[in-house]
């Protein structure tokens, strides 16, 4: 959440600085502001509103070599002018951009308040200027140090100041932040996104490394000073086109969601490529860093993601459980640390974050690895935090996904746990010759997945219908609950209409009271042991008048409901079928989000990577 840019070299920093926040708008977009260091000093533009909107206000003439700037998701404070980054101290000879929560912040603002310092914002970042402004440190370098000795919480943060007018520091503990190095001149981002179109040569911040960098260059060390940590680069291979800006584009979507919905059956067949064994039925995942032995000892596998992660990760124990017969479940990352965890040494622990930088999901994962558990992550963003601190993992290879609603990165985490699910059955009970039915049955899987978006405009039609609803249900059982709590995620975070998801075979123990005319069902219901009872299921439903859309196969008979709308799709495997039905829901939330007018991209109150508790 939250964007961080910074630019210094040869070129002027401003529109380098505004260029980069567009591409980060998607991290948050309540406000944005950029500060420039010149020789008259720190000029600081900030807004309220979009990246273009402080383009519309930036002075014309507003120079300067050296620069950081802002996209912002409130945390401290509503969205506001005063209340955008870059803050800055009293004599405005400091200039700070953060993402994160400084949880100290009250206390540090009384502080500053008794000593007589006139706090302009509401926000926690502002402290940090302060902070860095009273420090008698010699060099910018001690200045920061002095101030984050001072902070609890996390960061990821660029400070710039008038008296030294040749670097921007930065420093990590929680929060992305990224050096990109260049011909002379570097770049600062707390995502890859503003980085790619000038460099992919990177460095990964650490949690509690600082750095330095000027356009010759960049050093890091400890926060404390103590010690270099000597930090390397690496190459990214990344197509810089894939973050060009916002659609309408030349693919002729009108948003980044359509077209990643789009690209599903590309971005399915790359997560797969080079991945199935078709001789001995089984999974090629190298990644994972452990030996048939080791895998066979396994004895349990717990999932752990966010949001759409932790549904899919329910959709992924499900598999493993039922190839592998190994005990799996999922449960949600943010909550996970918090209860004091018992960390099992034959327990397989599963990461699963689109961004690699998910804070719950990282903080989960360093509580595993602190009482010495093994844990693998299944992320799309080569090099990010999660991906750094697993022991092995299955890189997703879903592309740049920009929309704040995740799709072909959630339909590759599917798919990675299918893989996974197949390795672990081959070492243990799963036959041969169901590792090659599988096998078959995610080679065919893109192509079905073309075939169901082939239906867009159906579904644009029934969307339209349902998103006249104030409330809906989703509903299925088994392997058809997970999909409907994602269904749900999906309609309400982008046409912000109430959608709630329950197993079908608890209706009657509660939910049921609330079906009316005026809320529609939208049922999963797959071709599988439990058809019948499903469809029973929805004679309930229909009995009490509520409407109902159900996404199914030909083969399910439907016959007795009136006026139920049908969403056929392809069958595969049975225990491929989920992510098929997954992908009608994601068309139903788009065309619903259209037709009331919404901003798909960025829905309201949301950003994308969640880096902040």
């Amino acid at each position: 959440m939250c964007g961080i840019v910074g630019y210094v070299g040869g070129q002027q920093a401003a529109p380098l600085l505004l260029e980069g926040l567009t591409r980060l708008e998607h991290r948050g977009y309540d406000s944005a502001g950029v500060a420039v260091l010149s020789g008259s000093g720190i000029r600081v533009a900030k807004r309220q509103g979009r990246v273009r909107d402080l383009a519309d206000r930036l002075p014309r003439r507003f120079g300067g070599k050296v620069g950081i700037g802002h996209t912002r998701w409130a945390t401290h404070g509503s969205a506001s002018d005063t209340n955008a980054h870059p803050h800055t101290d009293a004599s405005g000879d400091v200039a700070v951009v953060h993402n994160g929560i400084i949880d100290n912040a009250a206390e540090l603002r009384q502080r500053l308040t008794d000593d007589g310092v006139d706090l302009v914002s509401d926000t926690d970042t502002e402290v940090i200027a302060h902070l860095v402004a009273r420090s008698d440190g010699d060099t910018l370098e001690a200045r920061v140090s002095d101030a984050l000795a001072e902070i609890d919480g996390t960061y990821g943060l660029a400070v710039v100041h008038a008296s030294f007018p040749d670097r921007i520091v930065v420093a990590r503990n929680g929060s992305p932040l990224i050096i990109g190095v260049g011909e002379r001149e570097m770049h600062v981002a707390s995502d890859l996104a503003a980085l790619v179109r000038y460099t992919t040569t990177v460095a990964h911040l650490d949690d509690g490394e600082m750095a330095t960098v000027t356009a010759s260059g960049f050093t890091t060390y400890k926060q404390d000073l103590t010690s270099s940590t000597h930090k390397g680069t690496t190459t990214i291979d990344v197509d810089p086109d894939a973050y060009d800006a916002a659609p309408p584009d030349p693919w002729g979507h009108e948003s980044y969601m359509h077209k990643e919905i789009r690209e599903q059956p590309d971005a399915a067949e790359r997560v797969l490529r080079g991945r199935l064994d078709e001789r001995f039925g089984t999974a090629h995942l190298g990644g994972l860093n452990m030996d048939a032995r080791e895998t066979r000892a396994i004895r349990r596998v717990k999932v752990l993601g966010c949001g759409s992660a932790y549904y899919v990760g329910q959709m992924g124990a499900g598999l493993v459980e039922e190839l592998a017969r190994i005990p799996a479940d999922a449960e949600a990352a943010s909550e996970f640390r918090y209860r004091n965890p018992i960390i099992e040494p034959d327990t397989l622990y599963v990461a699963v974050s689109q961004s690699g930088e998910t804070i719950d999901t990282l903080l989960a994962v360093q509580e595993i690895r602190r009482k010495g558990g093994r844990v693998i992550g299944l992320v799309n963003v080569v090099g990010s935090a999660i991906a750094r601190e697993c022991d092995g993992g299955i890189y997703l290879h879903a592309g740049p996904e920009v929309a704040v609603a995740s799709t072909k990165a959630l339909t590759n985490m599917y798919l990675g746990f299918a893989l996974l699910a197949l390795q672990l059955g081959r070492v243990r009970d799963l036959s041969i010759a169901d590792g090659k039915r599988l096998i078959a049955g995610l080679t065919r899987l893109p192509d079905q997945i073309g075939e169901i978006l082939a239906g867009e405009d159906a579904l644009a039609g029934i969307a339209t219908r349902v998103a006249e609803a104030e409330s809906l249900f989703f509903v299925g059982r088994v392997r058809g609950f997970p999909v409907a709590r994602e269904g749900a995620q999906k309609f309400k975070e982008i046409s912000y209409r109430h959608a709630e998801a329950y197993q079908t075979s608890e209706l009657k123990h509660g939910p049921l009271a609330l079906i009316s005319p005026d809320v529609p069902t939208v049922a999963v219901v797959p071709h599988d042991e439990l058809t019948d009872r499903n469809v029973a299921a929805l004679h309930e439903i229909a009995a009490r008048g509520g409407p109902l859309v159900v996404a199914t196969h030909e083969d399910v008979d439907l016959s007795g409901l009136d006026g139920v709308v049908r969403i056929d799709v392809p069958r595969n495997e049975v225990e491929l079928d989920p992510i098929l039905l997954t992908l009608p829901l994601q068309l139903l939330a788009y065309h619903a989000a259209r037709h009331l007018g919404h901003d798909i991209d960025k829905p309201r109150n949301l950003a994308k990577s969640v880096t902040v508790e």
